[in-house]
Parts: C-alpha cells; structure tokens; sequence
C-alpha cells in the first residue's frame, strides 16, 4: 500500500484469517474482558471471514462499527496528513472497493465521523454500549 498499489481480495485472506484467529486466542485468556479488533473489512466478504468467529468460540459476541464517511472529506483528511503511507489514489481505491453494509447485517453498528472528534468518540462509545447491553439482555 506504501508503494499506491492496493490489496487484491488474495492479498487479505490470510491476514484476515491471522487477525480472526489472535481475536479468538485473546478471548480464550483466562480474565479476558473482550477484544477491539481494527481493520478496514471493506467488503462483505472480508467481515464473513471474521464474523464465524463465534463458531470456532461460542462465547463471542461480534459486532462492527462502520465509520460512515464521505470520500470527499475522507480526501481532505488524508491531503492534511503529513508522510503518511495513504494517498489520494489509495482513498480513491478504497472507496471503489468499498461494500457498505447491507440491512441484512444486523451485527453493524453506523458511526457518522462526519463530526467533531469529540462527538464520533461518545456516539461510538454510547453505541457500543448499548450494544453490549442489548447483548446481555438476549443472553
């Protein structure tokens, strides 16, 4: 990606796979409370590789939060950034991958970032709570 070149869906499996398997191996700790799990899982296909991670571990709850964004201000943050690897054409990459959820996938949670840091950050932290609390309420 440092180079401008994107990642092919082949170049992400595995990853992908490593990033599911350490979320499940940290859950399985003795005291683990939980684990955030970051990556850009743009297409629907890369949050399924994720999502059967109950499967392999019946305790975890698994939830998404998608960063909602425009592309416009999306390149107006990364044109701001000073010697980082993403540019323009990356942003531009992404967004044409790019798979917004679908009403079907119930276990997404929307975060406009479209706002003041300050608001993303409680709207995201708010969501995720009553996120959990919904989820031990059903459990």
């Amino acid at each position: 990606m440092s180079a401008g070149t994107p990642l092919t869906d082949a170049d992400r499996w595995d990853w992908l796979t490593a990033l599911r398997e350490e979320s499940i191996r940290q859950i399985a700790e003795e005291g683990s409370t939980g684990v955030v799990l970051t990556c850009s899982a743009l297409k629907r296909k890369y949050r399924d590789v994720i999502r059967v991670a109950p499967y392999f571990n019946s305790g975890v709850q698994l939830h998404f939060i998608y960063l909602s964004a425009t592309e416009e201000m999306l390149l107006k943050r990364v044109a701001a950034r000073e010697n980082h690897y993403m540019g323009a054409n990356m942003v531009q990459s992404q967004f044409a991958a790019l798979e917004p959820p679908r009403p079907d996938e119930t276990d997404i949670v929307s975060v406009d970032v479209g706002r003041p840091m300050e608001e993303v950050l409680g709207d995201a932290l708010a969501k995720v709570l009553q996120t959990i609390a919904s989820d031990k309420e059903v459990g």
